[in-house]
């Protein structure tokens, strides 16, 4: 809306929207159709604005979200994302019809994934109460870990008030590793086996100053050279996001319920955004 942004007639824009009512998406959208983009909405609350907008809608189905801070429509909208993925790569000859069939085998599974999640919810719950008198925190992951984080970080900012910030890993020693001082709470995410290596490095440096450290580590990358606070189950690689934000959000959720604070409505915060 405010840098010109390049789009024309080849161009496909996609808002997402959980409530399709989100102004500035929804003038975002408006603005693209003008340049004579094609538009994609993904939204959860059917005959919203944003998808009466649209050319084109996908809804997530998610049913009713009440809570301000979205969980449900998040990991919806990121099943979709892969969807499209998926879709696009066969469009585009990037993958074959039996390796697309694979990739839609393993996200049905996610289901199954994020249910062994829930199930040890109480193990999360004790990692909570370690973080119930902390007024800073700090996540660091890297690849498809780090945006996890920054959707971790910003429930528990908005739900439990904790100052929360999510760290690049690779970017710690351009300058935020001065931020980490004796007793300071580092949650670190473990879930891509390329980089697995540098994240333990990266992990044993915030270590090496004191940090305390809640790590989320995937099973088949938990050999032991780093204590792991809890263990994800396994997925195949690229869906592996979709248990670790589960097991994140349920984090905030229990820091923000032992504080004795309102999980469903944060200060300050409405649930649809109605102005710019």
């Amino acid at each position: 809306m405010y840098t010109s942004p390049i789009i024309n007639k080849s161009t496909l824009v996609i808002c997402i929207s959980q409530s399709g009512e989100t102004i500035d998406t929804l003038e975002a959208l408006k603005y693209a159709k003008k340049e004579g983009a094609k538009t994609l909405s993904i939204v959860n609350v059917k005959g919203s604005s944003i998808a009466r907008e649209s050319q084109n809608v996908i809804y997530t189905n998610a049913g009713a979200e009440i809570a301000v801070a979205s969980t449900k429509a998040y990991t919806t909208q990121l099943a979709i994302f892969y969807l499209l993925a998926v879709k696009l790569s066969l469009i585009y000859k990037k993958i074959s019809e039996k390796e697309a069939r694979q990739i839609t085998d393993e996200i049905q599974k996610l289901p199954e994934a994020i249910n062994n999640v829930l199930d040890r919810r109480e193990e999360i719950h004790a990692l909570a109460r370690q973080l119930l008198e902390c007024e800073h925190t700090f996540m660091i992951g890297r690849g498809l870990d780090y945006p996890m984080l920054l959707e971790a970080s910003l429930k528990l900012k908005e739900i439990s008030y904790i100052h929360s910030e999510a760290f690049a890993s690779g970017e710690l020693k351009h300058g935020t590793i001065a931020l980490i001082a004796k007793n300071t709470p580092i949650i670190a995410l473990v879930t891509q086996p390329d980089l697995k290596s540098k994240e333990i490095s990266n992990i044993k440096e915030v270590q090496s100053r004191g940090a305390n450290l809640i790590t989320f580590i995937t099973k088949s990358l938990n050999n032991g050279k780093i204590n792991c606070s809890f263990e994800l189950p396994d997925t195949a690689e690229e869906l592996a996001a979709v248990p670790a934000v589960v097991a994140l959000q349920l984090l905030a959720y229990y820091v923000s319920s032992d504080k004795g604070l309102d999980v469903d409505k944060p200060r300050n915060l409405a649930k649809v955004v109605t102005v710019e």
